[in-house]
């Protein structure tokens, strides 16, 4: 793997495709690492495509802050806009899933001029979301939110059942399995639960770079969903294109909340049709 660097942090990332392609950067979700893209980053690489996946923060070994506001949405935002600045490029397709996906909706309002498409998997928008929590079954689907933002106790029930609680929604056993082993490295789960924490800080007091819009239009936004993922409901998921103005939304018949790693080429096929018509 390779590494840049975030400020005093070191992340480490995978770089696969020609590097004169179009950029894009795949960001992973809780509590994967960039591992979960590697199907859909070799398709997109042999298409032509420039790839970069990074372990975000929290993940990788040498960018493991210990205070919670280093988590803020904000704080991550600039990593992926760090690893663009390594490589000197101006605008990518910003690709997300899960965590991942709350980072491009995030970047499309604070850093819309470095994208030249954004894609988001799985995560709905955050006022769909807030809508969901009052006026569907949602709130029944994400208590797992609140309950791994608690101190102490979701490391230990993490890195003792994490595998059979991520089979029970639909991700294959093997990659349950190598899940569990990723949240028993050194503090790996502590990082990865640390997004949480500060989440829920940021829902009473926004931090400021958060809370900027940048005058930019948005990029070409496209949101993928898949009609069995276990977090996220229909509801939210067809509300979010009511809220965000000029989306494309395409829901994945049959796809679980773990389409990077259970559809890969499917959702390869649309992300690429995506970034073409750009």
């Amino acid at each position: 793997m390779q590494t840049f660097s975030s400020g005093t942090l070191t992340l480490q990332y995978t770089e696969l495709g020609p590097k004169d392609g179009e950029t894009a950067v795949l960001l992973h979700g809780f509590p994967q690492d960039s591992t979960s893209w590697a199907p859909v980053g070799s398709i997109l690489a042999e298409a032509g495509y420039h790839v970069l996946i990074p372990d975000l923060r929290g993940y990788s070994p040498q960018a493991q802050p210990t205070k919670l506001v280093d988590y803020s949405v904000a704080a991550l935002v600039g990593d992926v806009v760090a690893l663009l600045d390594a490589h000197g490029v101006e605008s990518a397709h910003v690709i997300g899933h899960d965590w991942g996906g709350s980072l491009v909706w995030t970047m499309r309002k604070s850093h819309p001029h470095r994208m030249a498409t954004a894609t988001v998997v799985s995560t709905p928008h955050p006022a769909a979301l807030s809508w969901a929590w009052t006026h569907t079954g949602q709130l029944a689907r994400s208590w797992y939110m609140g309950a791994i933002a608690l101190p102490v106790l979701p490391e230990i029930v993490i890195k003792r059942r994490l595998a059979s609680l991520l089979e029970a929604s639909d991700l294959p056993a093997d990659r349950a399995a190598y899940y569990q082993d990723l949240m028993n490295r050194p503090g790996v789960a502590t990082g990865a639960l640390n997004w949480y924490r500060q989440m829920l800080r940021d829902l009473v007091k926004p931090t400021v770079a958060a809370k900027a819009a940048n005058p930019s239009p948005p990029p070409p936004s496209l949101y993928l969903w898949g009609t069995n993922d276990a977090f996220f409901n229909g509801a939210v998921a067809r509300k979010t294109p009511q809220v965000v103005r000029d989306l494309v939304f395409e829901a994945i018949d049959g796809g679980s909340h773990w389409l990077p790693e259970t559809h890969a080429e499917e959702l390869a096929d649309r992300i690429a049709q995506h970034m073409k018509r750009g």
